[in-house]
């Protein structure tokens, strides 16, 4: 079933909070600390290994139960439920949205047409890592039997975003391949990849939900020519 589509700014919830905000906007956070000496506490909710603290924004108590108002009525149980259930709430795709099961804790299962899904995820996954550590460890070469000194992912938007903002959130732990993103359908921007890396041992990732997108396409076409151009 597809989402429960409610324009938020319609509803009561929308009102009152519109209203709500005249009232609070100049406010000064000393005087709101002031009022309430158990603010930080009452302004802060723990989840699991998470602690959200939002006693320095301009709201109030107040505040919090119209804004958990507006979530009921415009039906944000019904998306959560819906979602996480494998319903198909991507309707220009005709399909669920699964993001979760990649999150997913091994033993819940996610159900899809009456079908858990987890044990495929977690086959996929397990294959995954198998690869990389392959790549890691030398043991899975370029065509020329070198071991890969650098990878290079391909994609734009998400699949450029998504990669590169883990690749910078786990520098820490960095290993001896060097990491390099092409998203931009500008030629420079591969071109100026290119010209730095080694056919022999660079490993390209071609990343896209449907392998239709144009850009990637492109980009993919120029290096697929580059790779063939310098084994020749």
């Amino acid at each position: 079933m597809s989402l429960i589509n409610i324009n938020p700014t319609t509803t009561n919830s929308w009102k009152e909070l519109t209203k709500h905000y005249e009232e609070i906007k100049d406010h000064q956070m000393r005087s709101l600390f002031l009022q309430d000496t158990d603010r930080k506490r009452n302004m802060s909710l723990q989840f699991e290994d998470l602690h959200f603290d939002f006693s320095k924004n301009r709201m109030t108590e107040e505040t919090l139960a119209l804004l958990v108002e507006l979530a009921k009525e415009s039906k944000l149980d019904d998306a959560i439920e819906k979602y996480f259930g494998g319903d198909k709430i991507n309707v220009t795709e005709n399909r669920a949205v699964l993001h979760t099961a990649l999150r997913n804790n091994d033993t819940d299962p996610i159900l899809v047409n009456g079908q858990d899904i987890m044990p495929e995820v977690n086959q996929t996954l397990d294959k995954i890592k198998g690869f990389t550590e392959q790549v890691i460890s030398g043991e899975f070469k370029g065509y020329s039997g070198k071991q890969f000194t650098d990878v290079v992912n391909v994609g734009i938007g998400g699949s450029d975003l998504g990669p590169n903002m883990v690749v910078e959130g786990l520098h820490y732990y960095k290993n001896h391949i060097k990491t390099h993103f092409v998203s931009n359908i500008d030629g420079d921007h591969v071109v100026e990849v290119l010209k730095e890396l080694n056919p022999e041992t660079t490993l390209f990732v071609i990343v896209s939900k449907t392998f239709t997108t144009q850009e990637t396409l492109t980009n993919s076409e120029t290096i697929k020519k580059w790779f063939a151009y310098s084994r020749s």
